[in-house]
């Protein structure tokens, strides 16, 4: 059964746990595959500016002060850091890891949906 609504994907978002993270850290910022419905949700970037961040292997989306959609920013990004599977590469976690039927849950989410390159 695909996913479609932004009901789902705000309830799998709200399950992710949050962390801090170290400040001025863009270790895992870099290029990722969305769904068409969260890229949907973000502000458009040109195809230079896409272009220029995959060129350096960088999100189009990180400026000099960071992240600049974090509040909408997609699944995958969340995750970072959450889980075994994505550590954060300076040791950075929540308290408790996301729970694995949730980790799966949004696994099949991503594998359902159409992905487009952030």
């Amino acid at each position: 059964m695909p996913y479609t609504n932004s009901d789902t994907l705000l309830r799998l978002r709200d399950q992710i746990p949050s962390f801090r993270c170290i400040v001025g850290c863009h270790d895992c910022c870099g290029p990722v595959t969305v769904s068409s419905e969260e890229m949907a949700r973000l502000p458009v970037k040109s195809e230079a500016e896409h272009d220029a961040a995959l060129a350096e292997l960088s999100c189009p989306y990180l400026g000099e002060q960071g992240c600049e959609i974090y509040a909408e920013r997609p699944l995958i990004c969340r995750l970072f850091g959450t889980t075994p599977r994505l550590r954060c590469p300076n040791g950075q976690r929540p308290v408790y890891m996301i729970d694995e039927a949730v980790e799966e849950e949004i696994h099949r989410y991503l594998g359902s949906t159409r992905q487009v390159l952030l």
